[in-house]
Formats: C-alpha cells, structure tokens, sequence
C-alpha cells in the first residue's frame, strides 16, 4: 500500500507539472518603455491579465527604449509584442526613417492617443516652440517615438535640433530630473495622460511647471508625413500647477506582434485584454481608451488575421 501511495504521488507530481509546463507553453515577451512613462506600467498590466487568464501563455513586460527599438525587437522575433506609437510603426512597416529595410509588422490592437508634452518651467523664457531656440533641451531617449515625433515638431517650426539648440536625449524620468536640476531648459515626452515623470515635475516644491502648445504643428507635420497626425488637447488640471488647455499634436499607440505570430494566440491576446479591460484600468487610466471604435482607421499598420477574426465577429469591417 505504501508502494502504491508512493508510486502514485511520484505520477501526480510528474504529470500534473507536465500539465502545468504545457499549459505555458507560449512564452510572450511585451517590449514597452522606459519607467517612467506610460508603456511599462500598462505593458505590465496586459502581461499579467494574459498570463493570469490565457493558460497556455506566459507573458513578460520588459524595458526598453520604445518605439524605434521595439519596432526592431518584433521584426527580430526577440520580443512577441509591443506598444508603439502608430507614426514609427508605419515608418517600420514602409522601411524608411529610421529603418533600414521593412520590418513585418502586424497590429493587434490600437490602444490610446500618444500626447506631445513640451515641458519646460515658469522663468525660463519660452513660451511658444520657437522660443527653444538658443535653449538646452531633451529629445527623448535615443530609439524611441518621442525623439522621432520631437524632430518632426521641431522641423515644423523650422528649427534644427542639432543647430539651433544644444539637445541632450534622455528617456522621460531623466529629462524629468535634469529640468529640475536647472540641467535642462525643456523637454519632448510623447506618453498618456497623466504621465508619472511629467506630474512629479509639477508637483515639485519651489518650481512651476509649464506645458508649451504647439498645434501649429500639426498641418505640416500631416503634409509629409501622413494623415498620422491629430489635434488633442491636455486638459487643465491634468498636472498639479497646469491651469489652461493645451493644445498639441496626437498620434494613437498600437499593440504589435511579428506577421509570424500564431493566430490563435493573437486572437486569444485581443480577446482577452478586451474582456479584462476593467482589470487593465486599474493599472493605467489611458486604458480605457481601448474600444472598438478607434481601430477601424487607427493603424496604418494591417491588423493580424486573429485580431482580425475578433474584431469581424465584433461587428467591424477592417483590413
């Protein structure tokens, strides 16, 4: 009897963790961001509702760089997802800008709308984008969608980055800290609403924080670029001491995944972030922009065949 209760703890044990190993058989890194923005934290929050409600699947939030880097990782297969910003991510699907040659992108979701934030301080002197000019100012961190959307403002308006400013490139917790230590006269961060770096500059005892508009923008950042583009406004009281609208320049953030990607998986992902989309909040606020209304025409990017059957059997006509 005893042989026989033995033996059978030794078969329990090795087929219930095979179960459990098969169960997790999809491994699924998510490339978001750096830590202080808005990517990491809600990367996070999708890898844990996928990993708690997919039984097949573990997945992952990793840091990285953003946009650029993330386009890269997912053409590599080095990561199976990523948040991105929708103006890289065409650039990526096309091969141009930044790319090399065209990275095989496919959309799984469009998540949130990306806001320009100019960021600079009360006495500094600026108060419109020109007036960076002869300024210190971060561009955002090397590879990320920030500096490649910084850049297209700034040639908006005329200005050269390299010629007419002195221009650091820190992600969004460094430009942060380097305004507040008088390092820098202003920064680029393209995130969501409230972006955590952003309120505790504004929350800073012995400063004031100022946000510069800069929808002026938005016409000729269109006519080269694309229709990627739209006008969006932070409100008033989005950051402590910000007390008028602002208007700026808005790119809509996409969830992506390798051409490659299984379809059941990617139907799965989609699935089931939409149905714990309330758990996804919790996380993250800007999550709640997920709906079924911004995917049709909120990527340039095709949308994968499993996205795609989801978003069919919701009633949408997408491509």
């Amino acid at each position: 009897m005893k042989r026989l209760i033995i033996f059978g703890i030794i078969v329990l044990f090795v087929f219930g963790s095979s179960t459990v190993w098969a169960q997790k058989a999809v491994r699924l890194s998510i490339a978001t961001g750096g830590t202080g923005g808005v990517y990491y934290p809600l990367g996070g929050g999708m890898a844990n509702i996928i990993s708690k409600y997919i039984p097949y699947a573990e997945a992952t939030a990793e840091v990285t760089t953003a946009s650029v880097d993330n386009c890269l990782l997912v053409g590599g297969r080095k990561a199976e997802l990523a948040l991105i910003m929708a103006d890289v991510g065409w650039d990526a699907y096309q091969g141009k800008g930044k790319f090399k040659e065209k990275v095989p992108l496919r959309t799984i979701a469009v998540l949130y709308p990306n806001n320009m934030h100019i960021v600079t301080l009360e006495g500094k002197g600026i108060e419109k984008v020109s007036d960076l000019k002869g300024k210190r100012i971060s561009t955002g961190a090397p590879g990320s969608g920030t500096e490649v959307k910084a850049l297209r403002v700034l040639e908006a308006y005329g200005l050269d980055p390299d010629k007419d400013m002195t221009r650091d490139k820190l992600g969004a917790s460094e430009s942060a800290g380097a305004l507040k230590d008088r390092k820098i006269d202003a920064y680029f961060w393209d995130g969501g609403i409230p972006t955590a770096s952003v309120t505790d500059v504004g929350a800073t005892p012995g400063i004031k924080m100022k946000l510069i508009g800069h929808e002026d923008a938005i016409p000729k950042m269109r006519e080269k670029y694309g229709p990627l583009y739209v006008k969006g406004v932070i409100p008033a009281k989005s950051y402590p001491g910000q007390d008028t609208d602002v208007a700026i320049a808005v790119v809509w953030n996409l969830l992506v995944c390798n051409e490659n990607m299984k379809g059941d998986v990617a139907y799965d992902i989609v699935k089931t972030l939409f149905e714990r989309k309330p758990e996804l909040v919790t996380v993250h606020k800007e999550a709640g922009w997920l709906s079924l209304e911004p995917q049709v025409g909120g990527s340039p990017i095709p949308v994968h065949p499993g996205a795609l059957r989801f978003f069919t059997e919701k009633g949408l006509k997408l491509k």
